[in-house]
């Protein structure tokens, strides 16, 4: 009996293993394949690929599309990044802390940017900005302030759910004993409440600017003339063109994406903030 049992954990094991590692495929195959693809030496993708070669990622950077479009998004992932902070730490500190009538609305009203599809928002940003210009006067849509506010409410979930997990985890008693000793609130909150949500703040802040730097629908209709981010650079080269150099553009996405991770997680150990 006792080697039935056994033999059953072991098949169920090896059950979730097997699993486990068919989502991890999943999900790396499809990169690993932009990878390769970035690598070959055919103008026309095929496989297999006459010869290996790096001149596709030379073209990417020789032509300003990519090159601009890697520096907006560069900078808007910043601001948008800077902005979810300064907003999504306080609003966060305030909902944990504080019990009022409607805090589970408003924070259920906060996850509106991550249920709603993007083109949705988008286009419903698009037209709230149109509508507040026509009563101040003051031009907002379609310039980089307005492409940064956009990308701020996408990313101030991200910062406000990830604070508000570090927060709940913490041990509140830490505060009262700091209060207790004759700490001033700001003490408090420098000294002792700082350094334990840091990784949430830390991961926030990550998210924040992965999700500005690859946003594709809210972008469409917050871009000004002239302007461009580098996933709309890619949607356009794609309609005329299919070979390596969007691949290639594509990798260095990646690991730009895969080093912010590896570095932040390196010393802040974002897995303590989920």
């Amino acid at each position: 009996m006792r080697a039935l049992v056994r033999s059953g954990d072991r098949f169920f094991h090896l059950a979730i293993a097997a699993i486990a590692a068919l989502a991890f495929l999943e999900l790396i195959l499809p990169l690993a394949s932009v990878v390769w693809v970035s690598f070959f030496e055919n103008k026309i993708i095929n496989f297999p690929p006459k010869g290996y070669t790096l001149d596709w990622y030379w073209n990417a950077w020789s032509m300003p599309r990519f090159r601009d479009g890697f520096l907006v998004s560069l900078q808007v992932g910043v601001a948008a990044t800077l902005i979810s902070m300064l907003v999504g730490v306080p609003a966060a500190i305030f909902l944990a802390r504080t019990r009022f009538w409607g805090r589970e609305v408003i924070q259920t009203v906060l996850l509106g940017p991550l249920i709603v599809p993007g083109i949705v928002a988008g286009s419903a940003l698009f037209m709230f900005l149109i509508e507040f210009e026509v009563f101040t006067g003051v031009q907002v849509a379609q310039t980089f302030a307005g492409l940064c506010l956009g990308h701020s409410l996408i990313a101030l979930p991200w910062t406000i759910r990830l604070v508000t997990a570090s927060l709940v985890g913490m041990n509140q008693q830490l505060e009262e004993a700091a209060s207790t000793m004759g700490a001033r609130p700001f003490t408090v909150f420098r000294r002792v409440t700082l350094p334990a949500i840091r990784p949430g703040i830390i991961a926030g802040g990550l998210f924040a600017f992965v999700i500005s730097f690859v946003d594709l629908e809210k972008s469409l209709f917050l871009v000004g003339p002239g302007t461009t981010t580098l996933p709309i650079a890619i949607v356009n080269y794609l309609e005329w063109s299919i070979d390596p150099t969007i691949a290639a553009v594509a990798t260095v996405q990646i690991a730009a994406i895969a080093l912010v991770m590896i570095i932040t997680d390196r010393f802040f150990n974002l897995t303590r903030a989920f």
